[in-house]
């Protein structure tokens, strides 16, 4: 099931060189480059050392990307493990990476030390659904230390048995029998985050397909308390009935609505609440990286393949374009941002499946 490559970036650089960054529509200051090229990049997680360890989905392969002189250069790709099944999620936490699979979730003890040479990982959860509809995760530790790990949706629309499915749960480590689902109704999440202020999660989920081009928006939910249910299959954004579900939904049941609407099909994926000081105004606020549309008609045109800013003024939340230029026209794409991490200057990390590399933004005055 292993194998571990070293690849030094000069032998890999010629397809990045080729992409064409100046079509990116950056604000005034902001610069964007590549970082690391690494295959089919999706979920980042940083060890305190500044290794950057990368999940992928269909490449099956999990990746440390390596800056050995402190210089926000990438220098070095090490593959870590292979033929894993769609593992998309990582993440990092007191020596170990974390690795969510499909359905179980693996830990590489003492990963940093280890990097020339992995440890066969531990399956620290092994019972979670097999299903790869919507199986890919994106996994997180929260404020509470619990490990998060969403579940989605088997299916397009439907509504399982099983009560996992459509939902985040979270697991304490210290007692794994007992997980507990803390947010219900969720289709598909592929990205969360905490509020620096509140501390509350907030995640994307992916709307529904099949109810044609404009409808229904994708989704930006904040989770104020464990236990709340956020409409699928029953209902959507936009105040949306779904026409199969919304008559077996339970009266009794309190539906949250989204924080924010966001466009129809964009694909919402990776937040960030930006904390840093390099990239002005956006302090406090969550990036979204919204990684495309797949099935709208091509009279409509695709929609999403950008990074977009959720503002929160006075209560208030609004949507606007903080970079786009990925979709070349309405139809052809050669980029889909996927996730975000901030690094100690202030700086953020995008990574892009498509592409297969990990750029960088930063802001000069």
């Amino acid at each position: 099931m292993k194998f571990v490559i070293a690849l030094l970036l000069t032998s890999v650089a010629a397809p990045a060189l080729s992409l064409p960054l100046d079509s990116l529509n950056l604000p005034d200051g902001y610069s964007i480059e590549v970082y690391a090229e690494v295959p089919n990049a999706r979920q980042m997680a940083q060890g305190p050392d500044g290794v950057i360890y990368v999940g992928t989905r269909r490449d099956g392969r999990v990746f440390a990307v390596v800056d050995h002189n402190d210089d926000y250069e990438a220098d070095e790709v090490i593959e870590l493990d292979a033929d894993l099944n769609l593992p998309s999620g990582v993440t990092y936490k007191n020596g170990d990476l974390y690795v969510g699979a499909v359905s179980e979730i693996l830990v590489y003890e003492n990963i940093d030390k280890q990097l020339a040479s992995p440890p066969e990982p531990i399956v620290l959860i092994g019972d979670l659904p097999t299903e790869r509809h919507h199986g890919w995760k994106f996994i997180d530790f929260g404020p509470d230390g619990h490990l998060y790990v969403p579940v989605g949706a088997p299916c397009n629309i439907c509504l399982s048995d099983d009560p996992r499915y459509a939902s985040i749960i979270r697991y304490d480590l210290e007692d794994l029998t007992k997980p507990e689902i803390v947010a219900n109704g969720v289709r598909n999440t592929v990205g969360f985050d905490w509020h620096p202020k509140t501390g509350h999660l907030w995640f994307t989920d992916n709307g529904r397909d099949n109810l044609g081009d404009e409808s229904p928006a994708c989704e930006l939910n904040e989770l104020q308390e464990p236990g709340q249910h956020f409409g699928y299959p029953f209902f959507h954004a936009d105040g949306i009935s779904d026409p199969e579900f919304a008559a077996k939904a339970n009266k009794a049941q309190s539906y949250i609505e989204p924080a924010l609407n966001l466009g129809p099909h964009v694909a919402p994926l990776g937040i960030l609440f930006y904390t840093g000081s390099m990239l002005p105004g956006l302090s406090n606020q969550v990036l979204i990286a919204e990684h495309g549309s797949w099935n709208r008609t091509p009279e409509a045109g695709h929609t999403g393949y950008r990074v977009t800013v959720g503002r929160e003024d006075s209560g208030e939340m609004f949507y606007e374009v903080l970079i786009d230029g990925w979709l070349e026209d309405s139809n052809e794409a050669w980029g889909r941002p996927v996730d975000f991490l901030q690094l100690k200057d202030g700086s953020v990390l995008l990574s892009d499946d498509k592409a297969n590399v990990i750029y960088r933004m930063t802001y000069s005055k």
